[in-house]
């Protein structure tokens, strides 16, 4: 709030050999301080602090922000959600703690558990959002801040979809429909998504039921692509390409954090896949986040929804 003092000051003021005298009133505007937070309290104040991949400038990346959805900031530990199985539940919402941070003026300076030592110039770019700016490797990421009670757990999990098919081994198949043709995809038991951007390997298997998946003999492979349904945020189109067999194409969607189910189109016949094997994403191995852009440059379109 503006506040104002009145200052008087007196003058003598001689007019035409006639003197008088004059009270003049100065105003004199003094404005409040703007009250400040330190980099530490300001970390603090979001929950959740979502990792925007696709603001992300510069070359190369550091692998701990590039596999974090969210991070958390508290008491000197970092903690992060690197799984989309789970998320919103695990650590309570926070994930898994993966290091220490500490603060000063406004460097943020991150000891990660794995990936190592790393130092930050912190520029805040709004209400919410910062950037994390790492001089030596000259690469910025931008994080925008959440309270958990607000953050969308659902639409993270499904924006990012293709992430979770690769957060478990394998997927086996644990229900097949009465309804529906007969057709090649019966005889798969297992799938296996790999790592890539919008699209990557996959494998499949006719092992029978229960097999260890050590020892999972895979006997096709090809690429996987998933595309948006129009109007569902929570309906999703599978494709996966066989090498040198052609296509197939299915409606994807997900029961829970381990179950998923895919409706043949070609057939009617619906699937339903457990998910063994899951991988706890903590280290340097594994699946890092891509922005659209990169994922748009890698994808090959196989999909014809």
């Amino acid at each position: 709030m503006k506040t104002y003092k009145l200052l008087l000051a007196f003058g003598l003021v001689a007019i035409f050999f006639a003197s008088c005298t004059v009270d003049t009133v100065v105003e004199e505007e003094y404005i409040d301080p703007v009250e400040t937070v330190t980099l530490a309290e300001l970390m603090s104040s979001y929950e959740l602090w979502y990792v925007d991949i696709n603001q992300t400038t510069g070359s190369g990346n550091i692998p701990f922000l590039q596999k974090a959805f969210t991070l958390s900031f508290h008491n000197g530990t970092l903690s992060a959600n690197n799984n989309l199985a789970g998320i919103g539940d695990q650590g309570y919402g926070f994930g898994i703690d993966v290091g220490y941070f500490d603060t000063f003026d406004f460097e943020l300076d991150i000891s990660h558990d794995i990936d190592g030592f790393y130092t930050f110039e912190v520029t805040q770019l709004n209400d919410n959002t910062i950037e994390l700016y790492n001089r030596p490797l000259n690469i910025s990421y931008v994080l925008v801040g959440y309270q958990r009670s607000t953050f969308d757990y659902d639409r993270l999990f499904y924006e990012n979809i293709h992430y979770f098919l690769q957060e478990y081994i394998t997927w086996e198949k644990v229900y097949t429909s009465e309804y529906g043709n007969l057709n090649e995809f019966d005889n798969e038991t297992f799938v296996q998504f790999l790592p890539g951007g919008g699209d990557g390997n996959f494998q499949s298997s006719q092992d029978g039921y229960g097999t260890d998946i050590n020892n999972i003999y895979w006997d096709y492979t090809g690429i996987y692509n998933i595309d948006n349904a129009a109007n569902d945020p929570y309906l999703k189109y599978l494709t996966l390409d066989y090498d040198y067999l052609g296509n197939e194409y299915f409606e994807l969607s997900v029961v829970n954090d381990n179950t998923i189910e895919l409706f043949h189109s070609d057939s009617g016949t619906l699937y339903r896949f457990k998910g063994r094997g899951f991988i706890q994403y903590k280290n340097n191995e594994g699946k890092l986040r891509l922005s659209n852009t990169e994922i748009e440059k890698q994808m090959k379109k196989i999909s014809t929804f």
